[in-house]
């Protein structure tokens, strides 16, 4: 079963009634390579072992199964309200909120970066998942848009991502960041990279992402999912895996 200590908490100090987690690999069915606690129904697991996972996770978050609004990422920047007339659907979307008590915005990601964001009056949540082309498309701009609070009134959680160490890139994904916004070179080096590539660090892109947007109040941003292999899925570190996730909700 899920335990407290397998779960990630925001450390962030938000209204009473916002709720957030993460899950790790750990606390679950799946048999390798997905073992064991995979939640995602798009990597080749057994279905019945991942709906046992969400059914694990769900009576862990103390939600109904059926109020968890899972989304079928495309690595893209569409943003989608999730309301109790929706929750049940999987629209085609990399970020989502709502307004609605008991009803969890989920991510799902195996290195790319899930964000989560609340206001500061407990009234909306909304997640994002933020990989290179999301973060660089816009997605947490649309999220924050759609939301409609202002950017200062926002706190934002980093979950755990690919590191600064491990993330290579190659030219191409350098410029299009920086085609957004010129600052976003700091966020790239060669030091320790192959020759013509960067290292990136998606955690400072996000919150370059999230400054321009007006929201200062960041946590989070320190975890590396390639390099702990006991408590993480890592596409680009195994390939065929599993997938975290990430939920925020309102109580």
């Amino acid at each position: 079963m899920i335990s407290e200590q397998a779960v990630l908490r925001p450390d962030w100090s938000v209204p009473g009634n916002v709720r957030a987690l993460c899950t790790t690999r750990q606390g679950g069915v799946s048999q390798p390579p997905w073992n064991s606690l995979n939640l995602g129904g798009h990597v080749g697991d057994n279905p019945d072992h991942v709906q046992t996972n969400r059914q694990r996770l769900a009576e862990f978050a103390g939600l109904d199964d059926t109020r968890i609004a899972w989304l079928n990422q495309v690595h893209g920047t569409n943003v989608v309200e999730i309301t109790a007339d929706n929750v049940a659907t999987v629209p085609e979307a990399d970020a989502s909120f709502t307004r609605e008590n008991g009803i969890a915005c989920a991510i799902l990601t195996a290195d790319c970066l899930p964000v989560v964001l609340c206001d500061r009056k407990g009234r909306v949540v909304g997640a994002a998942h933020a990989g290179w082309r999301s973060l660089c498309g816009g997605v947490l701009e649309n999220l924050i848009g759609a939301m409609a609070v202002p950017g200062d009134e926002l706190m934002a959680w980093l979950g755990p991502a690919i590191g600064p160490k491990q993330f290579e890139v190659g030219p191409e994904v350098r410029e299009a960041f920086l085609s957004r916004d010129p600052d976003a070179a700091q966020a790239f080096s060669e030091e320790g990279a192959r020759p013509g590539h960067y290292l990136a660090d998606i955690y400072q892109l996000a919150s370059q992402r999230l400054a321009s947007a007006g929201v200062s109040s960041v946590s989070g941003g320190s975890l590396c999912t390639v390099r702990d292999r006991d408590w993480f899925f890592s596409y680009r570190r195994d390939g065929r895996t599993g997938r975290m996730a990430t939920l925020i909700w309102l109580s």
